[in-house]
């Protein structure tokens, strides 16, 4: 069974979000589309929906060739995108928090 991420809990089960949740975990590498695809759990067909609209956003750049597959990673030298990141980050400290608090309260009860 799929454990769903904090990220994607919180904004919803899109395919533009679990999309972004993948690359923004896996910011330093890059992959190929059908990576991205499998590895956010997205349809072929709304993955490219999804895919056009963050290339014309340029929230993803293309790095380099390897055969005929093409690779991208996400564009952390955005400004926007890097706030997108830093937000992903906080909402899962928080969310994270909430769940250790809950549970520090359970104990000393």
């Amino acid at each position: 069974m799929k454990q769903e991420s904090i990220f994607v809990e919180y904004f919803g089960d899109t395919p533009m979000v679990r999309i972004l949740n993948f690359l923004i975990l896996g910011k330093d590498s890059d992959y190929s589309m059908t990576d991205i695809a499998e590895g956010s759990h997205v349809g072929w067909t709304s993955f490219i929906r999804a895919w056009k609209e963050l290339e014309k956003r340029k929230v993803i750049v293309r790095t380099r060739d390897i055969g005929r597959a093409k690779l991208y990673k996400l564009n952390t030298q955005d400004q926007t995108v890097q706030k997108l990141i830093k937000l992903h980050w906080e909402i899962i400290k928080a969310e994270t928090d909430k769940v250790l608090s809950k549970k520090k309260v359970l104990v000393t009860s």
